[in-house]
């Protein structure tokens, strides 16, 4: 039994679509028939391998599966044939460490990353551990709801660190594809949204998706705008991946507020110390979202709230997608659909 798959066996190097045996579902583990997979940019990052910690080779990429349950594993009674399930990065974690026992199995030191340090979802099937996979609703296309497994839970979970109430600002700095998903689901929580961003096309989906204010940051000065307009956002959230927005960001949040960073670009940003500490300003780190993160923003889906702007391609050009996706060409979100 052979399935199709892209497979990194080189950083750097093109993915080789080839004929991989199927997997079998061990001990609490089920055998998902991927139909769908979202294109995320820690896939890029994969593809470089630029990450401190990088996957053992060969491994095949992918995070933003969508699909139904095809095999069974023993120690498995609560999903069933045919049921539509996601797999996002975490593919799983100890549920024994510190972290773990704190509901915060996003940093579990021992945890597993699909696509990463487990083979992932682009291929026709995937092994997904069924303790940590999303339920999916069965009103949204597969090929709609899957960037909501990690662009989706990602930023939403950002939004949630920033703790800001219906009502207050919220600055997202990038219109990508997290930064138009974090728009929308700003508003339907009741806040006030400022997009930031260098291109045209992004600020016009940022406005699409109900953003107040849109700011074309190499045109003016967004720190200067959001500080005159409303004095500050209550909290930001970076999506881009530019490590200039970082320190920008400092100085767009208002006193007390708080910023929450999730691109990854490498490198590092400057702090003034005496400006966060007397402004109170929080800087917090914020990484894809836990099971629970995961589910509140599927059930967002749906409602149809959360919704990404696909562009739907074919696995055979995956090579494409990434060099795209590494240029910053891609407006909303990259889905691959195996049934094409």
């Amino acid at each position: 039994m052979m399935m199709k798959a892209a497979v990194l066996r080189k950083f750097n190097q093109p993915l080789s679509i080839e004929d991989v045996p199927i997997p079998q579902p061990g001990y609490g583990q089920v055998l998902m028939q991927v139909k769908a997979s979202g294109v995320c940019h820690s896939d890029v990052d994969t593809w470089e391998g630029n990450r401190p910690i990088q996957p053992k080779l060969p491994v095949i990429p992918g995070h933003e599966g969508a699909g139904i349950v095809a095999q069974i594993g023993p120690g498995v009674d609560f999903l069933k044939k045919g049921d539509r399930i996601g797999v996002p990065w975490l593919y799983s974690a100890c549920g024994r460490c510190e972290f773990c026992c704190q509901s915060i199995e996003t940093v579990c030191p021992f945890q597993e990353c699909t696509g990463y340090t487990k083979d992932g979802s682009f291929a026709e099937y995937c092994l997904v551990d069924a303790k940590y996979v999303g339920r999916l609703p069965d009103n949204v296309e597969l090929t709609t709801i899957a960037p909501v497994l990690c662009a989706g839970v990602t930023v939403f979970k950002s939004l949630k660190e920033t703790q800001v109430r219906p009502g207050q600002w919220v600055a997202i700095v990038g219109v990508g594809g997290l930064g138009h998903l974090g728009i929308q689901y700003a508003k339907a929580m009741g806040m006030r949204v400022v997009a930031v961003d260098i291109d045209d096309s992004k600020l016009q989906l940022g406005k699409k998706c109900g953003a107040d204010i849109t700011i074309h940051s190499n045109r003016e000065n967004p720190v200067d705008r959001i500080q005159k307009e409303i004095g500050g956002a209550h909290g930001v959230v970076v999506t881009a991946v530019s490590p200039k927005v970082f320190p920008q960001a400092i100085g767009m949040v208002r006193r007390a507020g708080t910023v929450a960073l999730n691109a990854l670009p490498p490198g590092d940003f400057p702090l003034n110390i005496f400006d966060v500490i007397l402004r109170r300003v929080t800087v917090r780190g914020s990484i894809v979202g836990t099971r629970q993160d995961l589910q509140e923003a599927l059930d967002f889906a749906g409602r149809g709230v959360g919704l990404p702007e696909v562009h739907i391609r074919k696995l055979e050009e995956v090579n494409d997608i990434l060099r795209d996706m590494q240029q910053f060409k891609v407006v909303g979100r990259i889905v691959i659909d195996m049934s094409c």
